[in-house]
Formats: C-alpha cells, structure tokens, sequence
C-alpha cells in the first residue's frame, strides 16, 4: 500500500527508557524478561518480580514514574494528531499487508493475523504511526516484520483502547494504549508496552527496549575531554620534553643538580662560601686586603688548600686564575695544612712566594733567619 510518508518521530521524553510502564498496575506470571526500566504511576502496584526480571529500575509512583506518565499523555496526544496519511478498513486485519512509511489510521479495532510487512524502502529514518481508534489484537503466532532498514524505535501503535498481543506472537513497536495492554504466554516485543490509565499483564514473555540507530547519547563526551584536555596538560606540563627541560633546569637542576643549578650551586659554594668569605676572614695579613694585589698574602690562606689561588684574586686581574679555584677540589690535601710551606707548591702557587715573602717582617722583607 503506497502512503506518502508524513509520519514523524513521535516524542517519548523521559518514557523513553521504560519498557513497561502501567497506569494502575503491572502484573506478571512466569519467568517474563524486561529489558529497559519498569514503572507504575499513579497506581503502586507491582507484582510478579520475581519470578520475571528486570534489567532497569523499577520505579513505582515516585517522580520518575510520574514525569514519564505525563511524557506519555504527551507522545499519545502526539501521534494521535498526526495527520491521516491512508485509512484503513475497520474493523479489518493487517496480516499480509506490506506496508511503506506513513501515518494509518483505523477508525475502530484492528486486527493482526499472520505477518505484516513493515519496509523501510532503504531509509534508516522511516517513521509509521498506526492510529487505532478503539483495540488492537493479535492472533496467536502472529508477527510484525521489518525490512530494508526499518527500525522498531519508529513504529508507533496509538491504541484508544486496548491492546491484546496473541500467544506467541512477535510484535514490534512502541505500544501506547489509552488504557490496558495485556502480552499472552510467550508474546515477545520489540518495544515498549506503555499504558496510561490501566495495567500491563505479562505471562513469561520477553520486552527488549529497542536499540536506536542514531541516537543523541554517548556521542558527546569521548575524546574531546578525556584525550585532548588531560593527555595534553599531563605531557606539557610533566613529561614533554620542553616540561622536562624546564622541571629539570628549574626545579631540580636550578637549585640542586642540573646543568645550570650544577654550574650555580658550584660557583655559588665556592666563590662566595669557601674562597670568599674564609678566605677573606682567616687569611693571614688580612689588613693587605686593602691593597687587593696583597691579597696575595692572603695566598698564603691558599696554602689552604690550593684556595691559595683565590690569592690571585688580589691582582683583580688575575681573576681568570679563580678557575684554579676548581682546584679547590684540593681543598682535600687540607690535611697538609700542617705543612703550609708544601701547600704553597699547590699548583705552583708555591711562585707566590715571589709574589711577597712568607713570612714577611712587618717591612715586608724577608727576616735574616730565613
């Protein structure tokens, strides 16, 4: 039967993610499997579970149950106003019939015997809205079929009465019944059974919440924040190369143990702590200090431990001989210290005796004993 395709999406809100959702009740007998959310409102009736099983939350007239009962009022007035796109005999069957996308509408009962051929026509989108004035019922072993890309998350079944789906029949669809909907022994649906003001009465069948292809969840969050934000922040800041750079200059290196804080701490130790500040104050004839050059006789605090070059210190130009500094490493002959004589030799500092006399008379000639 050819139809123009005006059908659209009907709106569910939060009843979406129920598969069983009563007015007054539900009720269930056998091991009946519910796959999606299971609620009641305004009635608080819910019994059979167990033995059935619910794979959701069961939600009974507390605020979910009833924003999704006023979601329904919503979706059923929704589609019962969707314009007639071809009217079908009623009373009449729907077995055998194949039928494109588009809005049907019975103005009385309906029936199902046998199949019914739901084609997509190719197109994932393809929407059918089913407007049954008063009931629906299927036969036992009846069946609803889906092809070429039709999806069970765009049939819509508004029902002005109630729906009875037969023993053994494979249904499809959202079922939105103005009063009951009842599923025989061993009915399945591909759907939800949603129902206003009466009950929904299950016996051993199986309802799967359909899964729709397009939907808006889930395509927001991954990605953009987990691998963008988080793995960019952690890398830059900590374990990129410019991060290791600047933790290692900065942080470590600066201060205690890297390239520049290496060069740093050394210059820093030895200049203005050791050969500074005690050389400066312990060496001998510290009133020459003031003439920097005599600073040379402070050499003589470089016995010390070859910081005696620091006595070049006192030529300011000499300074570059501040690298013999490094010899401060020397230092570590300061058990020579005993012999300060012999320590003049370190690093042919012992020429800085020609530099003065060691040890001088107050007139700065060498005394007659010597």
């Amino acid at each position: 039967m050819p139809a123009q395709a005006i059908a659209t999406a009907v709106p569910l809100g939060t009843t979406s993610s129920f598969a069983v959702l009563g007015g007054q009740s539900v009720t269930n007998t056998g091991p009946s499997a519910i796959t999606g959310d299971l609620g009641v409102s305004p009635g608080t009736s819910v019994t059979g579970f167990p033995p059935g099983l619910v794979s959701g939350a069961i939600h009974k007239a507390d605020a979910v149950a009833l924003q999704a009962q006023a979601d329904l009022v919503t979706a059923y007035n929704n589609a019962a106003s969707q314009a007639t796109d071809v009217t079908l005999a009623s009373p009449g069957d729907l077995g055998g019939l194949t039928l494109v996308p588009g809005v049907y509408t019975a103005s009385s009962s309906i029936d199902l015997t046998g199949t019914l051929t739901l084609d997509a026509q190719g197109n994932p989108n393809a929407v059918w809205v089913f407007q049954v004035g008063s009931t629906l019922t299927t036969a036992s072993a009846s069946r609803v079929l889906l092809v070429n890309g039709a999806s069970p998350c765009n049939v819509y079944w508004q029902i002005g009465s109630s729906a009875t789906i037969g023993t053994n029949t494979t249904f499809v669809g959202n079922i939105l019944a103005l009063t009951s909907i009842g599923l025989n022994t061993s009915a399945s649906l591909d759907g939800r059974a949603l129902a206003r003001n009466g009950s929904v009465t299950l016996d051993t069948n199986r309802i799967t919440l359909p899964s729709c292809v397009g939907a808006t969840t889930g395509t927001t969050t991954t990605g953009t924040t987990a691998g963008t934000t988080t793995a960019g922040t952690t890398g830059s800041t900590t374990s990129g190369l410019l991060g290791g750079v600047i933790g290692g200059v900065l942080t470590t290196g600066g201060t205690t143990s890297g390239l520049l804080g290496g060069a740093v701490a050394g210059n820093t130790a030895g200049n203005t702590t050791t050969g500074g500040i005690t050389g400066a104050t312990t060496g001998g004839n510290q009133g020459g200090h003031g003439d920097h050059g005599d600073h040379g006789d402070h050499g003589d605090h470089g016995d010390h431990g070859d910081h005696g070059d620091h006595g070049d210190h006192g030529d300011h130009g000499d300074h570059g001989d501040h690298g013999d500094h490094g010899d401060h490493g020397d230092h570590g002959d300061h058990g020579d210290h005993g012999d300060h004589g012999d320590h003049g030799d370190h690093g042919d500092h012992g020429d800085h005796g020609d530099h003065g006399c060691s040890p001088c008379d107050d007139k700065g000639n060498e005394p007659s004993n010597s």
